[in-house]
């Protein structure tokens, strides 16, 4: 009955988080949703977002990804649906209630090919030992990337946890005030012999940076 009436009005539940403030469920269109306060976390605009970045990468050469930032876990519905994609996943999210939503609200639960940790990734990539072939990095609370994402050591361990053939996703920024240190950061990656190719105003609002090795 929700999708149905989803059509007329949507219908939205709130669920509180340590992390995230007030989230949103909600029906739209026929379809389930995960909000923030002003944000898009999964299924929506995010997921247009990250499939416009996917389509610049070529899977043919990826066999493990780790996502960093899982929300709901439509990037991982993505992958499967759209990209095919049936190797490898490990997903990072730092909040055990969007974990939780992920599992209960759309069906992400963990598998001999996806593993969930709940972790800070930060530290996550700080202590990792593994490399991977593709690394999406969707770190958000609200509409802000905390300050620690775009510095250069994070993204020193993003750049060890890469394999040497391997390709960076990053949905960089939607506030125009991080402009400035997200365009240090591509200045910076480009430093470390890395094609970088930037992307302004995808769904006509976020940032996104993909990296591939030359």
């Amino acid at each position: 009955m929700k999708p149905l009436l989803s059509y007329i009005y949507p219908i939205t539940k709130t669920i509180e988080s340590k992390y995230s403030g007030t989230l949103e469920i909600t029906w739209y269109n026929g379809k389930k949703h995960l909000n923030s306060k002003n944000a898009n976390y999964s299924y929506g605009s995010l997921q247009r977002i990250l499939k416009f970045g996917l389509e610049k990468v070529e899977f043919s050469k990826i066999n493990s990804i780790l996502i960093l930032g899982m929300g709901g876990g439509s990037v991982i519905k993505t992958l499967r649906n759209h990209f095919n994609y049936t190797n490898s996943i490990e997903a990072v999210e730092i909040d055990p209630v969007i974990i939780d939503i992920a599992k209960s609200e759309f069906g992400i639960v963990e598998n001999d090919h996806l593993k969930i940790h709940c972790a800070d990734a930060f530290h996550f990539v700080e202590t990792n030992t593994k490399v991977f072939d593709l690394i999406i990095i969707d770190l958000y609370i609200d509409l802000l990337v905390p300050d620690q994402f775009l510095s250069t050591a994070f993204w020193d361990y993003i750049l060890k946890t890469k394999s040497s053939k391997g390709s960076l996703l990053f949905n960089a920024s939607v506030k125009e005030s991080h402009i400035t240190n997200v365009e240090s950061l591509i200045n910076y990656l480009k430093t470390k012999v890395y094609k970088v190719d930037v992307y302004k105003k995808v769904n006509n609002t976020n940032t996104v940076v993909i990296t591939n090795s030359l």
